[in-house]
């Protein structure tokens, strides 16, 4: 099902004003080297679940940055209502997601500039053999 423009629009609001918060809450925890940008957020037809996409920049913090953030979702939550509390007459309940597309397109741009060549590395077939 499309998203209908009210869930387009808060979507958009919730990724600007999360993507400040959280590289905000980046530079004042002291981290440095570490880029997060919310790529996508989707929020349901009910307005009550909003999901947000975070790509992190490098890839081996992934996992303690997101654990960082979920830890700190009822604060985060709190800022978002704050800022947009004119706009939206309730918060939606955030779920933070680990945003891996541009991984994936690197591989696939990996495979198909021929890096990956299952000719001179038989290894590669097992994984892409059908079952």
């Amino acid at each position: 099902m499309e998203e209908t423009n009210r869930q387009k629009k808060i979507g958009g609001l919730l990724q600007k004003d999360l993507a400040d918060i959280l590289q905000s809450s980046l530079r004042d925890s002291g981290r440095t080297g570490i880029l997060i940008s919310v790529s996508k957020v989707r929020v349901t037809t009910d307005l009550s679940i909003a999901k947000a996409y975070v790509s992190i920049f490098p890839a081996k913090h992934q996992e303690e940055v997101i654990n960082e953030i979920n830890e700190n979702k009822s604060k985060i939550k709190h800022e978002v209502a704050q800022r947009t509390k004119h706009q939206l007459r309730k918060m939606p309940d955030l779920n933070f997601y680990i945003d891996d597309s541009l991984e994936y397109i690197e591989g696939i741009e990996k495979s198909i500039k021929g890096k990956e060549n299952p000719i001179t590395d038989p290894d590669l077939l097992d994984k892409r053999k059908k079952s």
